[in-house]
């Protein structure tokens, strides 16, 4: 689903493709990049920190740092999906402070049973996803925090449960207020019984 965007200076002019590294103006052309680089980037130790917002900025740089300029950096314009617009630019810092210390107020999630820590980490993604604080990234973003929060936790992270239409239906889902398919979606991800 293409985003929604106030006029963009971070795209090419008269497109909706994004600026990038490459210079690469063709959709297609970023998007088969863009998967690439993730991908490396992803199977290479995470950026250190203190699970908190300046760590996900990290986590975001270090993801998209070899595509965007930005990377890691909060958007300025104002976007949504399928209708629903995400969290105004001037109010994203403040959120993420708030969404990162609720996070710390429980200690990270750590020594909860798998269904407690299923719903709770739902509940964050969600309130993450609302936000979107990245104007490309988001998701991959998302479910790499999952990942380190479920290894923070001591919980095994099965990928293979990542099926990409259960993960988008999920989150729209998650927006709307009904975070139980995430929650079962995280659960099936951190149970070792998962096949």
């Amino acid at each position: 689903m293409v985003y929604t965007a106030e006029s963009d200076p971070l795209c090419y002019p008269g497109t909706t493709v994004l600026r990038n590294l490459l210079d690469l103006e063709d959709q297609s052309e970023i998007d088969e990049y863009e998967v690439a680089m993730f991908v490396i980037r992803s199977e290479e130790p995470w950026p250190e920190g203190e699970l908190d917002y300046a760590h996900y900025q990290a986590l975001h740089r270090h993801l998209f740092q070899d595509v965007y300029a930005w990377a890691g950096e909060a958007r300025t314009v104002r976007i949504g999906k399928g209708g629903n617009w995400f969290c105004y630019p001037e109010y994203i810092n403040q959120e993420m402070v708030r969404i990162f210390a609720e996070l710390a107020s429980q200690n990270y999630l750590s020594g909860l049973a798998l269904e407690v820590f299923s719903v709770k980490a739902a509940h964050v993604l969600a309130e993450i996803n609302a936000v979107h604080p990245f104007r490309e990234g988001n998701g991959r973003t998302q479910l790499s925090f999952l990942t380190i929060l479920a290894e923070n936790s001591g919980l095994p992270f099965n990928p293979d449960v990542l099926e990409r239409n259960r993960v988008i239906s999920a989150m729209i889902d998650s927006f709307s207020g009904n975070e139980a398919p995430l929650a079962q979606l995280i659960f099936d991800i951190v149970n070792a019984n998962t096949s």
